[in-house]
């Protein structure tokens, strides 16, 4: 984990060629199983995966809270790297650059907040829950290698 200007940055490397993890990231029931932190499931309203595409999804969380969220794509450019725009609550952009390493592939996840204020209230529990966000995929990913 690295902190930048109003950015967090998760890596993680995976031993699934970089088509796969495009592959979970952009096909909808995929995405569904692993976004968000450890305990959450999601309810996908709308998922066009496309740039200028709406993702409207509620997480729920495992004490029962509902977040409402709501983003719009900005870039899906198979199979290196898919940029949206997060609209409800904190405002951030969020990016997942996918580079090939020999059939493993190495996932850079930044999110860069639009607001200083913002990033400081989010940065103490965003850290934790994209690194759990990664297990998460790193989990399904490990299942569709299988």
């Amino acid at each position: 984990m690295a902190i930048g200007e109003n950015e967090l940055v998760t890596t993680r490397e995976y031993d699934v060629p970089r088509e796969l993890v495009f592959r979970a990231w952009t096909t909808p029931e995929l995405l569904a199983r692993w976004w968000g932190p450890k305990g959450f499931t999601n309810t996908f309203h709308e998922c066009d995966i496309r740039p200028g595409g709406t993702w409207i999804l509620t997480m729920h969380g495992p004490d029962g809270t509902d977040y409402p969220n709501r983003s719009v794509f900005v870039e899906v450019v198979a199979p290196e790297r898919v940029v949206l725009d997060h609209l409800s609550g904190h405002e951030f952009r969020l990016t997942g650059t996918f580079e090939d390493l020999d059939g493993r592939t190495k996932v850079t996840f930044r999110q860069r907040f639009k607001v200083k204020e913002e990033f400081e209230a989010a940065k103490p529990y965003c850290a934790e829950a994209n690194e759990q966000n990664l297990d998460r995929l790193g989990e399904v990913l490990a299942e569709l290698a299988g």
